[in-house]
């Protein structure tokens, strides 16, 4: 560790050297990614010195310790006690420190909702999670900002797309990728029988329009009337829009907005973050088989939590948690289930070091 935290203090001196060098001025790109970059070494460097000061003060405590007698030894000894409690802190601050940021933290995040097995009992399962994760938003203090909402037979969603903007909502949103088991009695259901259903949910880093470059000649864009419930103009003009990126076959369509050139921005910035993220995963697969390690095929088995209206429970089967406040989880108070993940994966990644 001693060799990666000495090349990493000098790639700090290094990023303070370009940072200053008038041509990463007039570059804003690299200007940007060597501030992020000075951020995160700065952190560790900071940290690092400290470590290298205490242990210093370790050395001079121990010698002074060794040298005298009477009352100076034993205030050596307790300087030395003191140094390496010191340490110790620091030290486990450092391992904390050199987990692998994730490259998406700090970006807003792309949320698809679909209803998967259970027939239109799924697409109410589907809005209730919508809307838990809009009570969520407002919880956190982030904006959410549908994009577009297809509304099912007995008012549910066929599907559901929106963006969360704020600090923390990829670090905290991730983890609610998945396929997500309920069971329930369905209102659609007259002998009071339990039902399983299930509903999916992607969520996908937002990217930025400068790290995802389309072609416009790569792009087939379609227009058409929009279907469903809508105002006056909704329903009469070809205002939807379906984009399909041809390289490699990903199809967005938008249809919520009365204007075709909202639809079409809309749905620009999600087949933006869905290229960001294909790209992002082209080492393990393409973006079906990131989608499928994201969700499976929708199916009751492929579950990552499962939510019980019976014994108002709520399970999360990757980390054994198991919730008794089903109620309170619907009303957006996930905190408890989503700080468990993110400590589960801190401690998986610690225990990677």
């Amino acid at each position: 560790m001693l060799d990666r935290l000495a090349d990493l203090e000098a790639e700090y001196e290094d990023v303070l050297e370009r940072l200053g060098d008038r041509a990463t001025l007039s570059d804003q790109h690299l200007l940007r990614d060597l501030s992020r970059r000075r951020k995160e070494l700065g952190a560790v460097v900071t940290v690092l010195r400290e470590l290298k000061a205490a242990t210093d003060d370790l050395a001079a405590a121990r010698e002074l310790q060794a040298e005298s007698s009477g009352d100076e030894r034993e205030l050596a000894h307790g300087e030395a006690a003191e140094a390496e409690a010191r340490i110790g802190r620091l030290e486990a601050q450092l391992r904390t420190l050199l987990i692998p940021e994730d490259p998406n933290d700090g970006r807003n995040v792309i949320v698809e909702i679909r209803g998967a097995e259970g027939g239109e009992e799924a697409n109410l399962f589907a809005k209730d999670l919508f809307e838990m994760y809009q009570r969520y938003a407002d919880r956190r203090g982030w904006k959410l900002e549908v994009l577009d909402a297809r509304p099912s037979d007995l008012g549910g969603v066929d599907s559901a797309t929106f963006v969360v903007k704020g600090g923390d909502a990829w670090q905290r949103m991730k983890h609610e990728a998945g396929t997500h088991r309920v069971q329930r009695v369905p209102v659609t259901e007259s002998q009071g029988r339990v039902h399983t259903s299930s509903a999916t949910v992607n969520v996908l880093p937002e990217a930025d329009e400068v790290e995802v470059e389309i072609e416009p000649g790569d792009l087939r864009i379609d227009v058409y009337r929009s279907t469903g419930p809508g105002g006056q103009s909704v329903n009469t003009t070809d205002s939807a829009v379906r984009i399909t990126h041809l390289p490699s076959g990903l199809v967005v369509a938008m249809q919520d907005e009365k204007s075709q050139i909202q639809n079409r921005a809309r749905a620009m910035q999600v087949l933006r973050a869905r290229l960001y993220e294909l790209e992002r995963s082209r080492q393990e697969a393409d973006l079906a088989r990131e989608r499928k390690a994201q969700v499976g095929t929708g199916g009751r088995s492929e579950k990552v939590r499962t939510y019980n209206f019976k014994e108002n429970r709520v399970t999360d089967h990757r980390i054994g948690l198991t919730l008794h406040k089903l109620d309170r989880i619907l009303m957006g108070d996930l905190d408890e289930l989503v700080d468990a993940l993110v400590a589960d994966e801190r401690s998986r990644q610690l225990g990677n070091q």
